[in-house]
């Protein structure tokens, strides 16, 4: 959404607000489900206990299959190997060891390299994100991905947990459903094409519990989804008010890492359990937790490499999360660098879940610190600030409440509105603050190879006194 359509949509009238959300929903239904998705749920089950031989089988022919089709109809790899091939390599692209390590920034700087020749961006679903590491990215899905890969999320997100799609759900993201400066409920919207009350996590704040109780009390919603650390604030807050008549089949989360005192708090406000899930927008790794709460991985997303200094490691190392999409055949991520860290630990013959799906550590690398506004609320989600905007990578330092700082790394077509346009978004969540703007040649990496996209330099005493 574009920022002045947003502005447009804010000042809607509440009622109108629900109705382009639920048009929304409408139009994302229609992309994510279709008469083949119940079919494509019952395959996904049916997968859960293929034995590894099977697995491996089905996992080289299609990544065959995608090795092939990257290296003759993607333009950037078939350039790729042409220039090996001039330089006299002979290396054959059907294995996927004589593959390079594919960064972000190749992704994010020329996006349409990596789809197919035979697909047309204008007919496909496109995605924008950019993770926990400040760098924003374009995606595209073909209709065929978007409803595999919602198929998989319905199988093992909701119905190992036994709910589903159609029942009423609730959304804890990072999408301003509501202005920030908005001091009024309702602070949620329903959208009725995904059957979702969908709250705002910029305005969780001691103020405001109240309404959100009562807007959970109205329309009892089965589940929930969203960021672990929004839902632990909208648990804290349950667990305060002395109300104990709030239960839901489950709690999932996603987006960020899932800590023990999270689990505890949310599945103590809301009487049930909580599961954590891993994915993201490349849709080249995915995984969920089980009943036993034990990370399995997804096969039919990608093939999962473990890596350090570029060499692949043993089962039940921990090392770099090295991906190769399968899902997603129409822009295919070849080994790609996706950031996060993990350990492989093997097929899960023995999960109480009674499941074969290999499994994953909990992952590392997905955490960032949280900004505070003035008036105390927490701001879970600023990726967006970034979107669409001339910007190599970027990071946001909280040196005060009401003082941030801006590093980044400008690319051609950075100007004097891109910078408006950052301090704006910043505003539009955190209120009047102080943006001081510092261009860096580079953000500086931590011993892992990554970057912060959010600091916070507020005192532990500052932290605590704010709203949690």
């Amino acid at each position: 959404m574009t920022d002045n359509l947003l502005k447009a949509y804010h000042n809607l009238a509440p009622p109108l607000r629900s109705v382009a959300a639920s048009l929304r929903g409408l139009y994302l239904r229609s992309w994510r489900y279709g008469p083949e998705t119940d079919s494509l749920v019952q395959e996904a089950f049916e997968r859960e206990n293929w034995s590894p031989h099977k697995w491996k089988t089905w996992k080289e022919e299609r990544l065959a299959y995608v090795l092939h089709r990257a290296s003759t109809q993607v333009p950037y790899y078939r350039e790729q190997w042409a220039v090996r091939r001039q330089a006299g390599d002979k290396a054959s692209p059907e294995y996927l060891e004589n593959w390079p390590i594919l960064e972000k920034d190749s992704v994010r700087e020329n996006p349409k390299a990596f789809v197919a020749d035979d697909c047309d961006v204008r007919r496909m679903f496109r995605e924008q994100t950019s993770g926990t590491t400040g760098k924003p990215m374009v995606l595209w899905w073909g209709l065929k991905t978007v409803r595999e890969w919602y198929a998989l999320v319905e199988a093992r997100w909701r119905k190992w947990n036994d709910v589903s799609r159609h029942d009423r759900w609730l959304m804890l993201g990072g999408q301003l459903i509501i202005a920030v400066s908005q001091s009024r409920p309702p602070f949620w919207v329903w959208n009725r094409g995904l059957n979702q009350v969908y709250m705002s996590t910029y305005h969780l704040s001691p103020r405001f519990s109240k309404y959100y109780l009562d807007a959970i009390d109205r329309y009892r919603p089965a589940y929930m989804m969203g960021y672990p650390s929004a839902m632990a604030t909208l648990a804290q807050m349950v667990l305060e008010s002395g109300r104990d008549d709030f239960r839901l089949a489950v709690a999932v989360s996603n987006a960020e890492p899932l800590y023990d005192h999270q689990r505890r708090a949310i599945a103590e406000a809301f009487k049930c359990p909580v599961r954590e899930t891993y994915g993201m927008g490349e849709i080249v790794v995915g995984a969920s937790e089980c009943l036993a709460e034990r990370l399995h991985l997804w096969p039919e997303v990608g093939c999962v490499e473990v890596m350090e200094n570029d060499q692949v490691l043993p089962d039940g190392s921990m090392g770099e999360l090295v991906c190769t999409g399968l899902l997603n055949t129409d822009m295919p991520l070849i080994r790609y660098k996706v950031g996060d860290r993990a350990k492989l630990l093997g097929e899960s013959s023995n999960c109480s879940c009674g499941r074969l799906l290999p499994e994953i550590s909990r992952i590392e690398g997905r955490s960032n610190d949280v900004l505070i506004a003035p008036d105390g609320r927490r701001v879970y989600w600023v990726n967006p600030v970034f979107y669409g905007l001339a910007v190599r990578e970027a990071q946001i330092i909280q040196e005060e409440l009401d003082r941030l700082r801006v590093r980044y790394v400008p690319v051609t077509g950075w100007t004097d509105e891109t910078r408006r346009l950052v301090i704006d978004r910043i505003r539009a969540r955190m209120g009047l603050v102080e943006v001081i703007m510092e261009k860096v040649d580079a953000i500086p990496r931590g011993p892992n190879g990554k970057f912060r996209a959010v600091i916070s330099e507020l005192s532990r005493e500052v932290r605590n006194t704010s709203s949690v």
